[in-house]
């Protein structure tokens, strides 16, 4: 139908660096994501701020999936809403390109980039050891938040 609104775009966008431990485990939901959310974008990407704000250029909604260090139980899941207030910084600060992902999401928000739907589920790490495999811990939190973004992105 000609008149019919466009199509969202919604993106999940998985952050993580695959050879620092826990880091992985945002790139690890992607994976687990890839097969079951059919016309959802599923990005995976290290985390540069540049490259966050473009993958989030022009999306209705993102859903965001990271580790994060805040001083919780490795394993832990945490859920934020963008739109409602800021990440806070002590849990993402820690950046291995120097600007973390709040200070990448506060970016787009004062450019008035930030998508009106953004969510945040960070992971609880505890190693972040170069060439160190993900903890049991935060592999079973993987499967977790994977299942908690399919209820959520699939509910709407």
């Amino acid at each position: 139908m000609a008149d019919r609104a466009r199509e969202s775009r919604r993106v999940v966008l998985c952050i993580g660096n695959l050879q620092r431990g826990d880091d992985a485990a945002g790139r690890a939901v992607a994976r687990a994501l890839r097969v079951s959310l059919g016309d959802v974008e599923i990005i995976e990407e290290e985390g540069e701020a540049t490259t966050v704000l473009a993958r989030l250029e022009g999306a209705d909604a993102a859903f965001i999936v990271d580790a994060c260090v805040s001083g919780a139980t490795p394993g832990d899941i945490h859920r934020f809403d963008i739109v409602a207030g800021p990440l806070p910084q002590t849990a993402f600060s820690a950046s291995t390109h120097g600007f973390g992902l709040a200070d990448s999401l506060e970016l787009a928000r004062a450019l008035g980039a930030l998508p009106s739907r953004c969510v945040v589920y960070a992971i609880e790490g505890g190693t972040f050891d170069i060439g160190a495999p993900m903890s049991p811990a935060v592999a079973a939190a993987v499967d977790t938040v994977a299942d908690r973004l399919r209820t959520e992105i699939l509910g709407e």
